[in-house]
């Protein structure tokens, strides 16, 4: 999701669905985005550095290790889901889909090939056939539309987006058989920060799992480092950037 800080988020009543989640899972309370704008905190997430990017750029191509370089070496699978895209490995905007809140595209070894990026960067109309045929991959990533993620929309059409799509996640094989679904924002509106690499805003991030504790709020300084983390060290991946500094927490205490 897009662009709100957690202020905005927890407790408004145009978010129902939203604070629902919050309540019946795990909510991080102090989860703080690394930068501004979108793509450096998009590209911390998925492999742990800003790589110097400080604006949301079109054509600042990445030539690093990722998290799906990782997961494709532990012999998991893994695939973005992103709204509005035209086709498969799309390179460009076609509004309401922007290529800044897609990192994966921004990677040289998955963008430069092509069988590679056709199968794993996907429009979001595939996961509802995914899901259906229980071939949903280990790690997925998820970006709405500008609109339904709240960038160029209201709280209240981010929530609804969520409400009508995230029930098909929670009921699927791939979540009930101890899966964790993560909702995070990319940055607030603020320069709020913590953990001496974060001043992007204090976020919203829901934890929610069959393994994780109900009702629970964490008062750990977390940042998009952490979540990162936290998916490497579940897996026994080693640490990308900042995943592996000492200021950052692993989000552990939200599961039983």
């Amino acid at each position: 999701m897009e662009n709100e800080e957690s202020t905005s988020i927890i407790g408004n009543a145009s978010a129902p669905y939203i604070n629902g989640l919050a309540r019946s899972y795990g909510l991080a309370t102090q989860s703080y985005a690394i930068s501004h704008p979108s793509l450096p905190n998009y590209l911390t997430l998925t492999a742990g550095s800003t790589f110097g990017i400080t604006s949301d750029c079109t054509t600042c191509w990445v030539n690093a290790t990722n998290l799906a370089d990782q997961i494709e070496a532990s012999g998991r699978s893994w695939k973005t889901y992103q709204e509005g895209m035209p086709s498969a490995c799309f390179v460009g905007d076609a509004y309401p889909y922007m290529q800044k809140h897609n990192p994966w595209i921004y990677y040289n070894d998955i963008r430069t090939n092509a069988a590679r990026c056709s199968s794993h960067v996907v429009p979001y109309t595939q996961l509802a056939t995914d899901l259906g045929s229980g071939s949903v991959p280990n790690y997925v990533f998820i970006t709405p539309n500008m609109c339904n993620d709240m960038h160029d929309c209201s709280i209240a059409t981010g929530d609804s987006w969520l409400s009508s799509h995230v029930p098909a996640i929670l009921n699927s094989a791939a979540y009930r058989t101890n899966g964790v679904l993560f909702i995070t924002w990319d940055e607030g509106s603020t320069n709020a920060g913590c953990c001496t690499n974060a001043a992007g805003g204090r976020i919203a991030t829901l934890v929610i799992s069959p393994l994780a504790r109900t009702g629970f709020q964490s008062t750990v300084q977390e940042t998009h480092y952490s979540l990162l983390r936290t998916i490497e060290d579940s897996w026994g991946l080693s640490r990308l950037g900042g995943a592996a500094c000492a200021c950052t927490a692993q989000m552990r205490e939200y599961f039983r």
